[in-house]
């Protein structure tokens, strides 16, 4: 093993943790390590611990991993850089509540589920969303002091600027590199990043034809209140069984949107309650009145209520006798967002890569040899004995840190 196998940062701390050795295994290697300074290397507490490199198999095969400590003057986890004069592929996107404040770059970290240190080696690489966002999925052994935890636990950071330990972002699963060269469902144009639904064709939406997808909708409260996802939006081209499951997506509407986004929602809670909402310009409180009542007072309540009084049936001001005009309510008709057909056939996530990837292999960078992918992660190993050169399908470079936290696994 060599340190420019390991991608490490200067003034970087490399603790090798290894498993208790069968007896022959002691015997092949009396003489070599010093049991006194490996006791005092794996007990010693790290002042910080943030990253852990996965790369096992450049160790012994009786080794289990590689732990990086990185003891920074600042402590923080700052974004690691690029490889100078290449092109930076990222798949992983968050929302970013600091000082970014929207969509930004995301870097994938893990730490063991038990103790929240990065002491954990991992059993295996996630390969989908479903082994990140599922909490001890995947599994592993954490080498802290005292910690038995074998659960892994994932999270996000924002890729934009340093952040503490504690900083943590949440990931937006929908959104992703536009690394297939996808046109845009509504406007057609190729942008990057995009936001792939989650309904039977992908269909692909620029994140700015979202933002304007999003804004109509609500403008027109034409969001669907679901029991069990909330108040959400399904694929801009109608596909059944597409509504968006991860909220904060919507959290590209901006603040003051978002706000109203939230309080939208809370409205069609009453609405699907029974309740009503007070027409009273300005006002919109949430009522709860009996099934029979028809006369209603939005009853000033903690400075909610503003004292209308209103006919139940035809929400204008209470009257007595008929209703003259019948009340339609917002957004009662629907407005279509027109979606071009044949834009809607480009814009298809899966279909396009059958097009633009039609090989299903790729060259090994060193020894160029044919290597296919079938699936899992995007961490490759040539198969020749000769090479056996681990490499990164996406950017074709040697594995690293950076192809780890950015995209470790493809949408």
């Amino acid at each position: 093993m060599t340190e420019k196998n390991c991608d490490l940062d200067q003034q970087s701390i490399v603790h090798v943790v290894q498993r208790a050795q069968r007896g022959d295994q002691k015997e092949a290697m009396s003489g070599q390590n010093d049991p006194g300074h490996s006791r005092g290397v794996i007990g010693r507490e790290p002042e910080s611990l943030t990253r852990v490199d996965l790369s096992s198999s450049i160790l012994p095969a009786y080794s289990v991993g590689l732990a990086v400590i990185l003891e920074n003057e600042d402590k923080d986890d700052s974004p690691p850089a690029g490889h100078s004069g290449t092109p930076t592929y990222n798949s992983f996107y968050v929302f970013c509540k600091g000082g970014c404040q929207g969509v930004q770059p995301g870097k994938l970290r893990v730490r063991c589920s038990t103790c929240k240190q990065a002491t954990l080696i991992l059993d295996q690489g996630p390969s989908c969303w479903d082994d990140v966002l599922i909490s001890n999925k995947i599994s592993g052994v954490c080498h802290f002091p005292d910690c038995n935890g074998t659960g892994a636990e994932f999270y996000f950071k924002c890729g934009a600027h340093p952040t503490s330990a504690n900083e943590t972002s949440v990931a937006l699963n929908l959104i992703t590199t536009n690394s297939r060269s996808i046109s845009c469902i509504t406007c057609t144009d190729v942008r990057s990043p995009v936001l792939v639904f989650q309904c039977i064709h992908r269909h692909v939406i620029c994140l700015d034809c979202f933002h304007l997808y999003c804004v109509t909708r609500l403008n027109d409260r034409q969001f669907i209140h679901d029991p069990v996802l909330g108040y959400s939006l399904p694929c801009v081209a109608g596909c059944p069984d597409s509504l968006i499951k991860e909220l904060h997506h919507f959290r590209i509407l901006g603040e003051e949107q978002y706000n109203r986004y939230q309080r939208y929602g809370a409205e069609e809670c009453v609405l699907q309650m029974g309740g009503v909402l007070c027409p009273s310009p300005g006002c919109g409180a949430g009522l709860l009145p009996g099934p029979e009542v028809r006369k209603i007072t939005c009853e000033p309540s903690n400075g909610l209520g503003c004292g209308f009084e209103f006919c139940r049936e035809c929400k204008e001001e209470y009257h007595e006798g008929e209703c003259n005009t019948l009340f339609e309510a917002s957004g009662a008709a629907a407005q279509a967002f027109m979606v071009d057909e044949q834009a809607a056939e480009r814009a298809r996530w899966e279909e396009a890569s059958k097009e633009t990837i039609k090989k299903t292999t790729k060259p090994c960078p060193r020894c160029h040899i044919p290597v296919e992918k079938n699936g899992g992660c995007m961490h490759m190993k040539c198969p020749q004995p000769q090479c056996k050169f681990e490499w990164c399908w996406n950017c074709s470079l040697e594995w690293n840190r950076t192809c780890m936290g950015d995209h470790w696994f493809d949408v």
